[in-house]
């Protein structure tokens, strides 16, 4: 017990140590990216991950059903209907990645026909060049889910963090160099295969022989797939919708504005990806939990408690990363970027500000799947993406980056905000009412932060990185400040006090000070 509740305090530990240093080197290494590669590389490069992201969704949401399935065995202790199930996912997977290397051929082949118009022969050239490697990578990482669903399971998160912070370290290294000799966007999708033939390399091993999984290819029941099938279909639309709501403006504004267009956008959504990552890294650790419950049929009470205690700890990291970004991004973006970036400032903030309400209602998206209710969110969000295709295109024409960020922030705050709130309180059983209160206390400390952050802005600009470190960091500060004396609950206070006392306990202060604190 004590193994897992390490892994657990361990893994949530570098999941944000692996946000630190993923936001870190994507902060050193992305100007300079931009200036050796320049706008219209860089959206190139861009443009051909997004399209080629779309194989991603040939996966038909398995990965997120193998949770569900496999602790209805382990509760049950049917280790021989998991090894099964494992030899299933297995040749579904090998199945599914044959079928993106099909369908990846079919894109590279049609790239001249989506982007002609508005990119010249040799980009389509060199965007097919960038999708065919894409391609191969995509088809890797297929094998690859089951033995991170296999790791996630037994709540392995060390090796799964040190393993994603390794790649992360590795690949500036790699690639930086290559691109400083003169080499083209061609060596970053390059670099990305080599990591991902690592990483799966890595999985397999640490899976085979650290966790001893076992497969059994000899009576696999074919009505488990079609279980498993019904289940991920839902699974499936949901992620057809995301794939539409993170990555379709990059494809749009490809076909329609170009790829210069495209870099900007790409800028700005870079923002939402390491806001998305904060969010995903605390809530992703509670999976096995979250299911483990429902499979043990534990009450809505104890779910609602686990729901707003993530989104507590969510919210009040989120807030401040979104308030920052609104107070300090736009000097921020100028003096990072470089010139000719300015409007992806507003496309960061359009997308991000709606997406914190669902970042911090991560938990509830596992507790719906694991209660299999999900059928509802799949189909709605499905519903919204495709009308957020249809308004982002002539919004993307006319208003470029700027407005298919809108279409994107319409469909948010209706699909996400709106609808699945109400589903939430009304058929999954999560007081919804009670999560919105529970956001009080931190909103107000937030509050008084900002106006005190906006008055020294006023007063002093942000003229200079002495201005934007100085005030960012004055503005954070008196948001710990606030958080701590009216933002926290007593558990909260209770928890900041250990670990403040477990650290001072390993810095050798006396415990007559600790009991100070």
């Amino acid at each position: 017990m004590n193994k897992k509740v390490n892994q657990l305090k361990m893994g949530t530990l570098l999941s944000y140590v692996t946000i630190i240093i993923q936001n870190l080197c994507a902060i050193i290494y992305t100007p300079i990216m931009l200036r050796l590669l320049g706008q219209n590389e860089y959206g190139l490069y861009q443009l051909g991950s997004s399209t080629v992201s779309y194989l991603g969704l040939l996966s038909f949401g398995f990965g997120s059903s193998y949770m569900k399935f496999y602790f209805g065995y382990k509760v049950k202790n049917q280790e021989e209907e998991i090894r099964k199930l494992n030899s299933i996912f297995l040749l579904v997977f090998l199945g599914l990645a044959a079928l993106s290397c099909i369908a990846g051929s079919g894109m590279i082949a049609s790239a001249d026909k989506i982007f002609g118009s508005s990119l010249s022969a040799a980009d389509v050239k060199q965007v097919q060049k960038l999708m065919l490697i894409l391609v191969i990578s995509m088809a890797v990482t297929f094998p690859n889910i089951i033995f991170e669903c296999y790791m996630t399971a037994h709540e392995r998160y060390i090796f799964q963090r040190i393993m994603l912070i390794a790649v992360t370290v590795l690949n500036p290294f790699i690639t930086l160099p290559l691109l400083l000799m003169g080499y083209r966007s061609t060596v970053l999708v390059a670099a990305n295969l080599i990591l991902t033939l690592f990483r799966t390399g890595m999985n397999i091993y640490y899976c085979m022989f650290k966790l001893h999984m076992k497969f059994q290819f000899h009576g696999m029941q074919l009505n488990v797939l079609k279980n498993v099938g019904t289940f991920s279909l839902y699974i499936f639309l949901n992620e057809i919708a995301t794939q539409i709501n993170l990555n379709v403006d990059k494809v749009i504004l490809g076909a329609v504005q170009g790829a210069s267009v495209v870099a900007i956008y790409s800028v700005g959504s870079q923002f939402n990806q390491y806001f998305i990552s904060m969010s995903t890294a605390v809530s992703n650790v509670f999976i096995p939990r979250v299911n483990k419950m429902v499979a043990e049929k534990q009450g809505d009470e104890i779910l609602n408690k686990l729901f707003v205690r993530i989104g507590r700890i969510q919210y009040i990291i989120l807030s401040a990363v979104l308030t920052g970004y609104l107070l300090y991004g736009k000097f921020f973006i100028r003096k990072w970027a470089g010139e000719g970036y300015d409007a992806a400032y507003y496309v960061g903030a359009m997308v991000m500000i709606p997406y914190i309400v669902p970042l911090i209602q991560n938990i509830g998206i596992e507790i719906q799947r694991a209660k299999n209710m999900h059928k509802f969110r799949s189909i709605i969000y499905f519903i919204i993406a495709f009308a957020n295709l249809g308004i982002s295109i002539p919004l993307g024409k006319y208003y470029g980056a700027v407005g298919t960020a809108f279409g994107t922030t319409l469909s948010t705050i209706i699909g996400n905000i709106i609808l699945m709130n109400w589903y939430y309180h009304k058929k999954v059983g999560l007081n919804i009412i009670g999560f919105i209160k529970s956001m009080i206390q931190p909103s107000i400390s937030l509050i008084i932060a900002v106006i005190i952050g906006v008055s020294v802005r006023r007063v002093f600009p942000v003229d200079s990185w002495a201005a934007f470190l100085s005030q960012a960091g004055l503005f954070l500060g008196i948001y710990a400040i606030l958080l701590y004396l009216i933002g926290l609950n007593n558990d909260e206070k209770t928890i900041v006090k250990q670990m403040s006392r477990d650290k001072f306990n390993r810095a050798g202060y006396p415990k007559t000070f600790q009991k100070n604190i």
